[in-house]
């Protein structure tokens, strides 16, 4: 039952449950549940440092209250508040200034797959803290650990069956000062028309005259006919609209007891969940692509204000995009388990939608000299991109410990999972826009669908990712002699299959340039007619098809430019370990893993799946040759010296860092981070590492804390992306540079501030490091830096939070202030220096009011200083989106 309770010290109880460095192991001990006048949960202090001291591989949790008090919606959000983890397009999350591929997530110990389209790391932005109990960071290996280990591993812990019967529901608003504008349309889910699909096939991609005529052996008139039908069958009516944007909005509930079974005097508890939120962003900013650095002009220019303001151009091209998302999240969570002594089963059951609808404006300026739009023309494009994603998970899991047989302990799980990604929607139009300049001002004088292929992109993509995992461990707790002994064996199996499809069409123009609007006027700047213009994506109507010379063509490579492919892999793994206390002051710990992983990978194309295409995709000598068998042992040891107040450890590790699935396979994709074609690389190998971890942990007398870390990475073969530069576009691919490092300190601290201010704690962590690989000249491409630091990796993070609990437990309040330093996003090319993304200095504010006991109201105020996201070569700016403040108040009652 509840208790409620006036503590004096409940800042500092608080605060130490808030610091970002508190090891936690959450399966080993069970902390009461304390609650203060406002319902408020709050660990103890004691047990808090007490769990910290007792690992021996420190591990950083943060827990749900945690989560709650610095307002986080998402586990991405939440885990950069953690020592030394950075977030990376709002979704990835890089540990130690290692990239995502360096880092790991499981969901309650078992494997899932990845919705992502271009990456086997799991977007954490799909988990919102809504079904969270806690995340586990652990950046030192351990045996019981996967090997495919870098920077750190990230547990993400549901929510379990509760002890009493409770019930909630919460609502809230939300909005961005960016929001007052946006573009939206009527958006069409149908998907790829099952007859264009036939017709694929029938025709095999083929959509020409010539194929058509070939196949059905009709006129070249008939034929024609025949592929202006197929390209009716398109969506064809996205319109946009400028208005202002919804306000975001959100609704959770949840409801769980647990009840006494008759029968074998057991309990069986059941919670479920449920949430649903909706929000919207607009913004504005550029992508642009520099001169070669000898050809930068002194003082260039980036952007013309005015016909005054002209001068040398900084860009090759620049282009002024604005960028409207609706984001749709749906989940749910339902969990049952049962528990008899000292044994627990479980069945959870996880559910995620996570929908994007992005709709995007761009003008395009070629900025030879002076701006194009000053020469008389400029590029323009609209773009819709719809994608569903999903994820499903069912999990049996057990916990039995048989105190009867020495003290047994054996858990185990089992989970099938599914992670889906479908784009019914892709849809990219071009123009030409046409300008007069009449000295004074620029004069918008129309847009035309020029002569070419390619003025309308079509694009439809489906993922399956299926993963089934299943694992378990045995301890075994001895006292020999003066030693307290635990020895620890488990194992862990993961099957996965992916399948990969994308139809891609273009909608070419094949006769003249067509007018598709007239209109003139004035305009001050590039951007200032999108409102009037706003319509011309509806222009391919079935009369405008039926009187131009506009053709359909399917956008498929042959078997060697595939763009699907189907991957399989197979990791089969056991450990063997031990932790032994010898003395009061020492304890070593450490083990033995032995892992074989095995994965392959076949590209193909999905226009010809004749019985010699199928007999091409599984020829034996190449699935022999696109086949990964790697096995190895991977040992781990720590050892750990206790003094009266503080610990000393010290660890010790080898790890591999494996290729993505998609990164072996020589598949082409756009990389979300850079907007570049990116393509894998058949010949890429694994990355091995030797972790070296040291730690001094210092606790004083009241409770305040502080810990100090070094860590040395020394990476063999480490993967690195290389871009070349083609006729006219950059591309990307994957290589094994010679030899990487990352070495670097960290600093985390908690101090309670009572003796200055009344109900104040503050807590943060400091990461410092430095990093450098080295690309062989054969591999290099057309990198303008062979040797560098490591893609991803910032030089230093910064996590403060000053924190503020009321004396009545009525209010509370955190300032949580977060940075990176510039990090590496995409290597220069062709004498071009590297681009690097800017510190961003993230300040957000929560305020919470606890009215009564069942009662929550929160206020949450994110992106205080209102900056802007820039990534900038030579000191010269070439991406930038500008993210506005967000404002969300909500409202939460517990029955």
């Amino acid at each position: 039952m509840k208790t409620q309770i006036k503590a004096k010290s409940v800042s500092l109880a608080v605060a130490l449950s808030l610091s970002s460095g508190l090891a936690l192991a959450e399966e080993d001990v069970a902390m009461e549940e304390v609650v203060a006048t406002a319902s408020r949960l709050q660990g103890t202090a004691a047990a808090v440092i007490e769990e910290r001291k007792n690992q021996a591989f420190v591990a950083d949790i943060l827990g749900s209250e945690q989560i709650s008090r610095t307002g986080d919606s998402d586990a991405a959000s939440a885990l950069r508040r953690v020592t030394g983890l950075t977030l990376v397009d709002g979704k990835f999350i890089y540990v130690r200034g290692l990239g995502e591929r360096y880092s790991s997530a499981r969901l309650n110990g078992a494997a899932i797959p990845s919705p992502d389209l271009t990456r086997n790391v799991i977007p954490m932005d799909i988990f919102p803290t809504s079904v969270i109990e806690s995340l586990s960071v652990q950046k030192a290996f351990s045996p019981n650990m996967p090997a495919a280990f870098g920077g750190g591993s990230v547990d993400i812990r549901t929510k379990s069956t509760p002890s009493e019967f409770t019930a909630g529901i919460q609502i809230g608003v939300g909005t961005n000062t960016n929001n007052s504008d946006g573009y939206t349309y009527t958006r069409d889910e149908s998907g790829l028309n099952q007859a264009v699909s036939n017709a694929i096939v029938q025709y095999k991609g083929d959509f020409s005259v010539r194929g058509i005529t070939s196949k059905d052996g009709i006129s070249a008139d008939e034929a024609t006919l025949v592929n202006k039908d197929l390209l009716k069958l398109f969506p064809r009516n996205l319109e946009l609209q400028q208005e202002s944007l919804d306000p975001d909005y959100s609704l959770q509930g949840h409801i769980g007891n647990t009840f006494d079974e008759g029968i074998f005097g057991g309990t069986i508890g059941v919670l479920a969940t449920v949430s649903l939120d909706k929000k919207w962003q607009y913004r504005e900013g550029i992508d642009a692509v520099i001169k070669p650095a000898p050809e930068i002009p002194a003082n260039c220019k980036t952007h013309y204000d005015s016909l005054d303001d002209l001068g040398a151009a900084c860009h090759e091209t620049r282009t002024d995009k604005s960028v409207t998302t609706e984001n749709e999240r749906l989940n749910g969570l339902f969990t049952i388990g049962y528990r008899y002594d000292t044994h627990n089963i479980s069945y959870t059951r996880i559910y995620i939608e996570d929908n994007e609808d992005e709709s995007s404006i761009g003008v395009t300026e070629k900025q030879e000299g002076n701006a194009t739009i000053v020469e008389g023309d400029a590029d323009r494009s609209y773009t819709f991109d719809f994608e569903e994603r999903s994820l499903d998970v069912d999990q049996f899991k057990g916990q039995h410990t048989f105190l009867d047989f020495m003290g047994i302990g054996f858990d185990w799980q089992y989970t099938e999972s599914q992670a889906t990604t479908d784009i019914p929607l892709k849809a990219t139009y071009k123009f030409a826009d046409s300008f007069r300049n009449d000295g004074n001002n620029f004069h918008y004088t129309g847009s035309e669908v020029s002569g070419g292929n390619g003025q309308i992109n079509y694009e439809f993509i489906e993922m399956d990712d299926f993963m089934k995992s299943w694992g378990g461990n045995v301890n075994l707790p001895l006292t020999i002699g003066g030693f307290e002994i635990e020895l620890k064996g488990g194992w862990d199996f993961i099957d996965r299959a992916r399948y990969y499809t994308t139809s891609s069409f273009f909608v070419n123009n094949a006769g003249a340039p067509i007018s598709v609007d007239s209109t003139s006027e004035d305009t001050a700047d590039i951007l200032s007619y999108y409102d009037n213009s706003l319509g011309l994506t509806n222009y391919l109507t079935d009369s405008f098809i039926d009187n131009n010379n506009v053709v359909l063509a399917f956008n498929e490579p042959d078997i060697d430019q595939a763009d699907d492919y189907m991957a399989a892999q197979k990791v089969e793994a056991g450990y063997g370990s031990f932790d032994v206390f010898f003395s009061e002051s020492w304890r070593v710990s450490g083990g033995l893993r032995y892992e074989s992983f095995q994965q392959v990978a076949l590209e193909f194309t999905s226009s010809d799946l004749s019985k010699t295409a199928i007999e091409t995709l599984f020829n034996a000598e190449k699935v022999q040759q696109r086949t990964i068998n790697e096995d190895d042992v991977y040992p781990a040891l720590s050892l750990t010296y206790i003094g009266g107040d503080y610990q000393l450890r010290f660890g010790y590790g080898e790890t591999v860092v494996r290729p993505d699935l998609r990164e072996v396979v020589p598949v082409s994709y756009t990389n979300p981070l850079t907007d570049i074609l990116t393509r894998g690389n058949v010949s890429l190998v694994s990355s091995t590492l030797k972790n070296y971890d040291m730690r001094y942990e210092l606790y004083f007398d009241n409770g305040d804390n502080l810990a100090l870390s070094a860590f040395y990475k020394d990476i063999s073969k480490p993967i690195e992306s290389v871009l070349r530069v083609g006729d006219a576009a950059y591309s990307s691919t994957f290589t094994n540079g010679e030899s990487g490092e990352l070495y670097g300190i960290e600093a985390e601290w908690l101090f309670d501030l009572s003796g200055i201010a009344s109900g104040f704690f503050t807590t943060g962590n400091v990461t410092l490091s430095d990093s450098e690989v080295t690309i062989a000249a054969a591999n290099a491409g057309s990198l303008t830096n062979a040797t560098k630091r490591m893609t991803g990796h910032s030089q230093y993070v910064v996590n403060l939070q000053l924190g503020f609990d009321s004396a009545d437990g009525e209010h509370s309040g955190s300032l949580v202030y977060n940075v990176f330093g510039e990090r590496i996003i995409a290597s220069g090319i062709g004498l071009r220096e590297d681009a690097f993304e800017q510190p961003f200095h993230s300040v957000d504010a929560v305020y919470t009011y606890y009215p009564d006991f069942n009662s929550t109201i929160k206020l949450k105020l994110q992106n205080l200083l209102g900056e802007d996201q820039e990534v900038t070569q030579s000191d010269i700016i070439v991406r930038s989106r500008d993210r506005g403040v967000s404002m969300n108040l909500s409202y939460r009652y517990e029955f």
